[in-house]
């Protein structure tokens, strides 16, 4: 269980310490939980990251030259190093599963994340989305965004709570992120005891790309998200709908397909990645056989 990736995220690694000092805090259904600070160094300075994005550390080539020329590597390639030789599939306290936690400033609400289609990680997505009825955002295809940490586990998922302001704590957001913990280690349990009651579907909005508001040659700001726009992650647009608007009202709208769905509007920790939303298409797949089959071999 990780928290704190980001340090400027400050519930869930409140969440963890107060769960070190009060063990039924949360109720982990009696799972072997590993608890861990993602980037304890961030964390005390309130600063996203030092050096560069944990959660975009732990790309193959990073990892490869933090562990043959430590020298080279900034703080942030060493700590995703580092926390794969302790808790990674062959670390000191190999663990199967990683469970990323973040919150969001966006108006997202709760949500679950899945990189790429891994079978394990959509059938607990399903199980999990199953008894919570949250939006599974699956995030792939995107060259500009890589090296995840829930990737380098077997199974991993992230919790994205919000909205919240960074550096704020919240008792609803940590309860929020408390709640969807303990739905996460029921089902986990329920697969290993053999009573887990999968949808026959899930629902996913898979990721097909982002958009930066318009800027200047200078490379500053020249509009803002528009108002009409503002807090409606997760509601379908149509053509012509307003995204952005400038100093003079003129607005640039929505020119793409009826029905795409925006995320992650106007988040803060996006801006300097040069997003200010993304598109997903809600679709619904079947669950098949061997996805379950996967997650019950993985943590049976």
């Amino acid at each position: 269980m990780v928290a704190g990736t980001h340090g400027n995220e400050i519930n869930g690694p409140w969440l963890l310490d107060q769960w070190r000092q009060h063990p039924n805090f949360v109720d982990s259904k009696g799972l072997d939980v590993q608890l861990a600070i993602g980037n304890p160094a961030a964390c005390a300075q309130g600063r996203r990251y030092l050096d560069r994005d944990l959660n975009r550390s732990f790309r193959s080539d990073l990892l490869e030259r933090a562990s043959t020329v430590p020298a080279e590597a900034d703080r942030e390639m060493l700590q995703a190093l580092a926390l794969l030789q302790q808790f990674g599939p062959e670390g000191q306290t190999p663990c199967d599963l990683v469970v990323d936690l973040h919150s969001t400033t966006s108006a997202m609400g709760n949500c679950l994340v899945v990189y790429g289609r891994r079978p394990v990680d959509l059938a607990l997505a399903a199980l999990v989305q199953h008894r919570l009825g949250l939006p599974i955002y699956l995030h792939e295809a995107d060259a500009a965004q890589q090296g995840f940490l829930a990737e380098r586990w077997p199974c991993g998922l992230v919790i994205e709570v919000g909205p919240v302001p960074q550096n704020v704590r919240r008792s609803d957001i940590v309860l929020q992120t408390r709640l969807a913990l303990e739905a996460l280690m029921a089902a986990i349990t329920s697969v290993r005891d053999g009573t887990a009651r999968y949808p026959d579907q899930v629902v996913i909005h898979r990721h097909l790309g982002s958009l930066d508001v318009p800027r200047r040659r200078s490379g500053d700001p020249d509009a803002l998200v528009h108002p009409n726009l503002q807090g409606r992650d997760w509601q379908p647009l149509k053509a012509g709908d307003p995204l952005f608007i400038n100093a003079e009202s003129k607005a640039a709208v929505f020119e793409g397909e009826d029905g795409l769905i925006p995320v992650f509007i106007n988040e803060a920790a996006y801006a300097e990645k040069a997003i200010a939303l993304s598109f997903t298409k809600r679709e619904a797949w079947p669950l098949p056989k061997d996805w379950k089959e996967a997650l019950a071999n993985l943590l049976g």
